[in-house]
């Protein structure tokens, strides 16, 4: 008798590890098929890659400085020119 409760443990155990890698395998193929997925409808909408926005982004930055440099350098000028 416990030979045959030992066999249909084993069997069990076996099934439910089966299943768990199946499900498993099943998980992984649904997000590699989402995020193909995602990654097709986001091109279709024209979204910037993230590399793209940061650049954007550092040339915008650099920009900014640039001008508020050049609006001290008026003032200077300005009020140079008003002290004469």
């Amino acid at each position: 008798m416990t030979q045959t409760t030992n066999r249909i443990f084993d069997d069990f155990a076996k099934l439910m590890t089966d299943a768990a890698g199946a499900a498993d395998g099943m998980k992984r193929e649904a997000e590699t098929i989402f995020k193909g997925q995602a990654e097709r409808f986001l091109r279709t909408m024209d979204v910037v890659s993230r590399e793209e926005f940061e650049a954007v982004k550092a040339m915008a930055q650099k920009a900014r400085e640039e001008n508020e440099t050049l609006a001290a350098r008026i003032a200077t000028l300005e009020a140079t020119l008003a002290n004469r």
